[in-house]
């Protein structure tokens, strides 16, 4: 039995995916792929399949992680491209390992997110980031299946920093998947490194954290992205989860 990990990107309108159905399209696909899926035991099997922090339905992103047991062995950069294949334009798989040593779920303490803010100043934006960084508890509301919550989200935001439209280029990582037409003349850009707890703290609860503490409105919705998952340094930088499992396969 193989184990193999792989990065996957959810773009465009597919960001409106629910988690369930992307899991069952990617069942789909393993299937029209013919991979030679590993299967658990009982009643009623299921394909192996591990998911590691599935980014909430309306968020995109370009490193969603998910691990798969098959029972014969196969070159992870030719599962990456029949898998890619069989899946719709926006589920993209943009990278195969094959699973080194440790837990993959360990290494994914963090995420990396770009909300795109059309018609928000930058320079508002950078005001209430300052604010939101002062402030040691910041309550935000959430509406949740069992009724109203609240949490802290301060805890879990480790980094935040603000960009605009003329900070970017092509060759920026934080340009990734931003049609700049589609923003208007006015565009603040936020990245934000967030711990990932439990309740996790959501793109929204860090925009409900800036209306909390500084009225913060969007005129339009936000856009977020999840740029990286990985784990955290001592700087809130985040490493490549699947830095060791291309370590390995070298060694």
């Amino acid at each position: 039995m193989q184990k193999l990990r792989l990065r996957y990107a959810k773009r465009g309108r597919l960001r409106f995916t629910s988690h369930r159905d992307v899991a069952r399209a990617f069942e789909r696909a393993l299937r029209r792929a013919g991979v030679p899926m590993a299967y658990s035991q009982g009643f009623n099997p299921h394909p192996k399949i591990s998911w590691v922090g599935a980014a909430p339905t309306g968020v995109a992103s370009e490193a969603e992680y998910v691990e798969l047991q098959v029972v014969q062995r196969l070159d992870p950069d030719r599962l990456a491209q029949v898998l890619d294949a069989a899946l719709a334009p926006g589920l993209d798989v943009v990278e195969a390992v094959e699973a080194g040593p440790g837990g993959l779920a360990e290494r994914c303490e963090g995420s990396r997110w770009r909300i795109v803010l059309p018609g928000v100043p930058p320079g508002e934006l950078a005001a209430a980031v300052s604010a939101l960084l002062a402030a040691e508890r910041v309550e935000v509301e959430r509406m949740t299946k069992s009724g109203r919550r609240i949490i802290d989200a301060r805890p879990a935001i480790i980094r935040v920093e603000t960009l605009s439209s003329v900070d970017l280029d092509d060759n920026s990582p934080d340009a990734v998947g931003i049609d700049m037409s589609d923003t208007g003349s006015v565009c603040g850009i936020l990245v934000a490194v967030v711990r990932q707890t439990t309740p996790a703290v959501r793109p929204d609860d860090v925009l409900s954290a800036l209306r909390v503490v500084a009225a913060l409105e969007t005129p339009v919705p936000a856009k977020a992205t999840r740029m990286a998952q990985g784990r955290l340094d001592d700087d809130g930088g985040l490493t490549d989860p699947l830095a060791q499992d291309r370590a390995a396969a070298i060694g």
